[in-house]
């Protein structure tokens, strides 16, 4: 299974979490992929610091106006952008707005690519 895939995975999982409340356990297959885990895991432990990122660079909205599945296609892509030196930048934020045009509405891919540039220019600019 390709990363992209793991990655769809992830945010599904993340997604489900976030909609029905039911535990990540009980959500993520057992023969989840390690990196699909690791996504999952690192992704919901980190949880507030991204929705703290979210709500600042997406002017106009609050976090809970966001769709929750383009919520959770931001924060496994702000994990990898500021959490995983192994991920390119570009590589996060070009997976998340591709997963955004195969899952989410006409606006979603423009808005989350718009969110992640400001993380990661303000990331860049605090090195």
């Amino acid at each position: 299974m390709r990363r992209t895939e793991q990655r769809r995975a992830a945010v599904v999982a993340l997604y489900q979490h976030d909609v029905t409340g039911r535990p990540l356990d009980e959500i993520v297959d057992r023969n989840a992929k390690p990196f699909t885990r690791e996504l999952v895991e690192c992704t919901a432990a980190v949880q507030p610091r991204l929705d703290e990122l979210i709500e600042r660079h997406s002017v106009g909205w609050t976090l809970d106006r966001i769709a929750p599945l383009e919520r959770n296609i931001l924060r496994v892509a702000l994990y990898e952008l500021l959490d995983r030196d192994d991920v390119p930048d570009e590589v996060a934020i070009d997976e998340a707005v591709e997963a955004a045009k195969e899952l989410c509405g006409a606006e979603a891919p423009a808005f989350i690519n718009g969110i992640l540039g400001s993380v990661q220019r303000e990331a860049v600019a605090s090195q």
